[in-house]
């Protein structure tokens, strides 16, 4: 589906290094693997703001015999940990696996913080890139990084989720922000590998409520002639503070039989409140290659229970990828067919929707609101 507007608005070569959180301790030389998912929301002074994932590589992690990760210490600060090249397995190149373990055990090959970038108000057009205000890893749970942010904007107040990832546990972590752009770190909210958390924008009852995507390395199966496949799917929880969450009884959004997104789906944009009802735009996989074919679909749910699904929209993707809006950065590309809907505003007659590009780059595309009719 094309859309008027559609473009990258910012990508890896827009950052400068000198100013990343890395510099204060590591002297090995990096580079911007991808600048990417960016959570999405207005600020008071109408402009808007993306939450850039920034995954920042070693430009040679391989040294010798061994493969290096970067890690966040809380004494000694941003550190390399390295493993012997014949204990790992690094056909992924955004991790590789540490063999000779009993459990599945990963490392990073790039570490994420996490930077706000001003947008002019129909997001079109970069104002302020806001290095003084970056978010990383400040907590030991956050060793390895801090990933893909989604931001609500809640009466008064702006919440954010972020993935914390560390040996300790890859869990859900939350930061408040009164402004929009300055944010305090609540901790963690959700536990171990909970991923694609996204607050509802406004309460139900209430409550606030949230979507959520429970990880593991176990699924059970449906009876041979259920509609539905097991693995990873989008949950409902709710909660009186926004702090301490109750998943709901019932199982939500699934992957159906016959969908284009049968190997794991989960959510993308922040649900928002529409006169038909909470409009989510989510992303769906179907199985090729080691990482898959990512697209983005959406779903309606009824204004005062969202655990109603009024319409599933999960065979026709609404956003793909598009490899032609990444011209100048081909180069760089190290993923294909992957794009990751990560936030969404109301702009009157249409939406703003942005999303990360084959984990490169961010994207924004307007979206007349008669696609979702």
């Amino acid at each position: 589906m094309n859309f008027p507007t559609d473009l990258i608005i910012f990508g890896p070569n827009d950052i400068d290094l000198q100013s990343s959180p890395l510099r204060t301790s590591i002297q090995a030389e990096t580079y911007v693997l991808g600048a990417f998912n960016p959570g999405l929301t207005r600020l008071p002074n109408g402009n808007l703001l993306i939450m850039i994932r920034v995954a920042e590589a070693l430009r040679q992690p391989i040294v010798g015999t061994h493969i290096h990760a970067i890690r966040w210490d809380p004494e000694q600060g941003y550190v390399l940990d390295e493993y012997p090249l014949d204990d790992v397995n690094a056909a992924d190149p955004r991790k590789f696996q540490l063999l000779n373990h009993p459990v599945r055990i990963m490392a990073l090959t790039s570490l994420s913080w996490l930077l706000p970038v001003e947008l002019n108000v129909d997001g079109t057009e970069v104002r302020h890139i806001h290095y003084d205000k970056i978010i990383a890893p400040r907590k030991s749970y956050q060793e390895y990084g801090v990933e893909d942010a989604r931001i609500s904007k809640i009466e008064d107040t702006y919440y954010m989720t972020t993935c914390s990832v560390s040996a300790e546990r890859h869990s859900t972590t939350l930061y408040t922000s009164t402004d929009g752009l300055n944010y305090d770190l609540q901790g963690i909210i959700l536990d171990h590998q909970n991923k694609d958390m996204l607050l509802f924008e406004g309460k139900v009852n209430g409550k606030f409520y949230a979507l959520t995507r429970p990880l593991g390395d176990l699924y059970f199966a449906y009876p041979p002639g259920s509609p539905y496949l097991p693995g990873p799917a989008m949950h409902l929880a709710q909660s009186p503070d926004a702090l301490h969450w109750k998943p709901t009884d019932a199982p939500f959004i699934r992957g159906r039989k016959g969908s284009t997104s049968t190997a794991k789906i989960g959510g993308g944009t922040q649900p928002i409140l529409t006169d038909q009802g909470w409009l989510l735009l989510y992303h769906g996989v179907e199985r090729q290659g080691i990482v898959g074919i990512y697209r983005t679909f959406w779903a309606l749910l009824d204004a005062n229970d969202p655990s109603r699904i009024l319409r599933l929209e999960d065979q026709t993707p609404v956003l793909e990828s598009r490899p032609d809006l990444l011209h100048e950065l081909k180069d760089q590309m190290y993923l294909s067919d992957v794009v990751f809907t990560t936030g969404i505003l109301d702009a009157g007659d249409h939406y703003i929707v942005a999303s990360g590009e084959v984990d490169l780059a961010c994207r924004i595309t307007h979206m007349p609101k008669e696609v979702f009719t």
